[in-house]
């Protein structure tokens, strides 16, 4: 193998292949090659047995062969769902970053007013502005442009909206200009569609059996005429006759000829044959063929083409249509459509085909699931465009590891969902001004779920700001990193908030002096639940909880549980308890001790909206336990947990006098106490008076 690319070296490859450790073998582009490589079993350890390419490359990169070699691959990253587990390090090739893009467009213009303007338009485009990150659709960006520009060198308003919007567009008038530069004879447009047909079929036999590089057999085979001029815009050659091989000018051309043939000479067996062929591919190898095929069913982009090569068959746009409505899996209505790889790419597809009532009528009114899936900038921006083509859907994109520019791309779509969550997405407090953008004045979004990403800072006062302008309803802030400082800023979004109803603010670090702030806006908002547990509150903070519930009209539910709540204001917090109108509290793992005990009584006798009581973890045994239990037999509880609570069987006549004739307790939890003893009968025979249904003794 070494020697069919380098026969010079015949005299020294046996010392060459002696020491395995000083070799490195790069095989570049994985996903072009013709060989279906299994990576799971290596053969070879000889390295002069002659064998197929592929055995022997499989074989060097498990060790098999030349133990201790390196090897480089590359490859588009449809192809490398085979090697996770088998390459020591798999690098993601991040290509032009922004200021990268903006050094090669003034690079390639040359002329500061062009260069710009171009950059401006791309930069406005998500699509064609994110796929720059690759150095060659950036060049042939800036191509497409820079030929539009030279046409009419004033660049008006019709110039700007006439320009390219999607990646097929941009390559249909890549191609358009280059043929209106070579066709300048009347039968032309005859000259070209004969072109683009045989080329195409050749491209196209190219894509479906991995083949990148053709020769002067294919030509003659496809009946592709060497016209110098035409031929050699599309085709570049290399080697000496009469081993002379010709490729496409870039991977992405030969596939976007490979489907333009199918709508210049359209035969509807053929057209099914390869779009069941490329669907059974596992390789990825007609995923940008098949993203073309839908763009050009799009009859505002074929027509582009029309002035060159003639008319484009109509009958394959609906073909393809028809089977883009078949890749939507049946759903029953209001269901989550299930997200992965493969549902992208048919989002990709109706991306490219820019069909909204197609996308509206193919996702209907389902929920969309991508939790798990990583999503790219260029994912995002294609997911932006599905759901702005669909009204008041549920998202969940959990975990879909969203980098700062994807979330950007995703908020315009904002203002077409009604549920949003975005936890586990390693977002930051820059990344507050573009949630910002997306909830302010936004009127359709109802829940957003931003839990477990860290958005402590500066800029998380841009994001509680625009919460006052939203029609947010439910907002999960749990686990991110906040601070006692930024309670100013969530006091300002809650204020005077005529429609947030639910706040989670759990797994934070609230404690502090600015805490305060918080609890007085709580009385001015409209807020029924509110989650503070794991915030290492203390003590010192009842003075300004007691505030924010006393007399509270709203709140229902107030989750405290995992903090550290005993000491002498905790009866503040009981005290208020009695003017508010809460349903649910949650008081479990507090520390609380027995000391605590009279301050929870004064809390529930004779309070007439309390129902369920969380007392677990605690340490409530000792005297002052019966106070407590009197106070719950004029109690409204219907459900109170002693969970854990080192409770002893010297309280069960405590227990027992609680529950006696209670006619409203239904759940009772007393599991992992120690209640075995001779007064363990007074609880059971109270049992029988009680209207206890559930009761947990385990």
């Amino acid at each position: 193998m070494i020697l069919q690319q380098y026969p010079h070296l015949e005299g020294q490859i046996g010392d060459i292949l002696q020491d395995p450790e000083r070799l490195l073998f790069i095989f570049d582009g994985l996903d072009e090659s013709i060989h279906q490589m299994d990576f799971r079993s290596s053969k070879l350890s000889n390295p002069k047995q002659r064998t197929r390419f592929d055995e022997i490359a499989v074989s060097l990169v498990r060790q098999s062969l030349l133990k201790g070699c390196s090897v480089l691959m590359t490859s588009r990253p449809t192809r490398l769902t085979s090697v996770d587990n088998v390459f020591q390090r798999i690098v993601e090739i991040m290509g032009f970053l922004h200021e990268d893009r903006r050094i090669f467009f003034n690079n390639f213009f040359g002329n500061e007013e062009w260069s710009e303007k171009a950059f401006h338009y791309v930069q406005e485009n998500d699509t064609l502005y994110t796929f720059c990150y690759i150095p060659a659709y950036c060049w042939i960006i800036c191509t497409v442009l820079s030929m539009c520009f030279r046409a009419q060198p004033t660049i008006t308003d019709q110039l700007m909206t006439s320009l390219p919007k999607t990646v097929t567009q941009l390559f249909v008038t890549f191609v358009s200009n280059i043929l209106a530069n070579h066709s300048q004879n009347t039968d032309g447009a005859h000259t070209a569609r004969e072109l683009l047909t045989s080329m195409g079929w050749m491209a196209e036999h190219g894509v479906m059996n991995h083949m990148i590089v053709f020769d002067e057999r294919h030509l003659e085979s496809f009946i592709v005429r060497n016209d110098k001029h035409l031929f050699s815009s599309f085709l570049m050659e290399s080697g000496q006759p009469p081993d002379v091989d010709y490729t496409f000018l870039h991977l992405t051309l030969q596939e976007f000829f490979a489907a333009l043939v199918h709508f210049i000479d359209y035969n509807a067996d053929k057209i099914q044959k390869t779009l069941d062929g490329a669907e059974s591919y596992e390789d990825g190898r007609a995923e940008i063929f098949l993203r073309f095929l839908c763009g050009l069913s799009d009859s505002s982009t074929r027509s582009m083409l029309k002035f060159h090569v003639g008319e484009l068959s109509a009958q394959a746009a609906r073909h393809v249509i028809t089977w883009i409505q078949k890749k939507i899996p049946e759903q029953r209505p209001d269901t989550s459509i299930r997200g992965n790889r493969d549902l992208l790419n048919v989002f990709y597809y109706l991306h490219e085909s820019r069909n909204k009532a197609l996308v509206s009528q193919c996702i209907g009114s389902n929920n969309i699931d991508f939790s798990g899936v990583p999503l790219s900038p260029v994912d995002c921006s294609v997911l932006s465009f599905i759901l702005q083509s669909c009204k008041e859907l549920e998202v969940n994109l959990r975990s879909c590891r969203i980098p700062s520019e994807g979330l950007r791309k995703l908020i315009p779509a904002l203002h077409n969902i009604k549920s949003l969550r975005l936890s586990i997405n390693h977002l930051t407090d820059s990344s507050c001004p573009h949630l910002a953008s997306g909830i302010r004045n936004n009127p359709t979004l109802r829940t957003l779920d931003l839990s477990m990403n860290n958005l402590e800072g500066p800029h998380f006062r841009d994001l509680m700001a625009a919460l006052t302008t939203s029609r947010i309803e439910e907002l999960q802030l749990d686990t991110t990193h906040l601070t006692d400082s930024s309670c100013p800023h969530l006091a300002s979004g809650i204020r005077n908030n005529p429609t947030l109803r639910t706040l989670d603010l759990s797994v934070n670090n609230l404690e502090g002096p600015h805490f305060r702030d918080l609890m007085a806006a709580l009385t001015t908002s409209q807020i029924e639940e509110l989650q503070l547990d794991q915030n290492h509150l203390t003590d010192s903070s009842c003075p300004h909880l007691a505030s924010g519930i006393r007399n509270n009209p709203t709140l229902r539910t107030l989750d405290l549980s995992m903090n550290n709540l005993e000491g002498p204001h905790f009866g503040d917090v009981m005290a208020a308890l009695t003017t508010s109108r809460i349903e649910e509290l949650q008081l479990d793992n507090n520390h609380l001790t027995d000391s605590s005990c009279p301050h929870l009584a004064s809390g529930i006798r004779n309070n007439p909206t309390l129902r369920t009581l969380n007392l677990s973890g605690n340490n409530l045994e000792g005297p002052h336990f019966r106070d407590l239990m009197a106070a719950l037999t004029t109690s409204q509880i219907e459900e109170l947990q002693f969970y854990n609570n080192h409770l002893t069987d010297s309280s069960c006549p405590h227990l027992a006098s609680g529950i006696r004739n209670n006619l409203t307790l239904r759940t009772l939890d007393l599991s992992g106490n120690n209640l075995g003893g001779p007064h363990f009968s007074d609880l059971m025979a109270a049992l029988t008076t009680s209207r206890i249904e559930d009761l947990q003794l385990s």
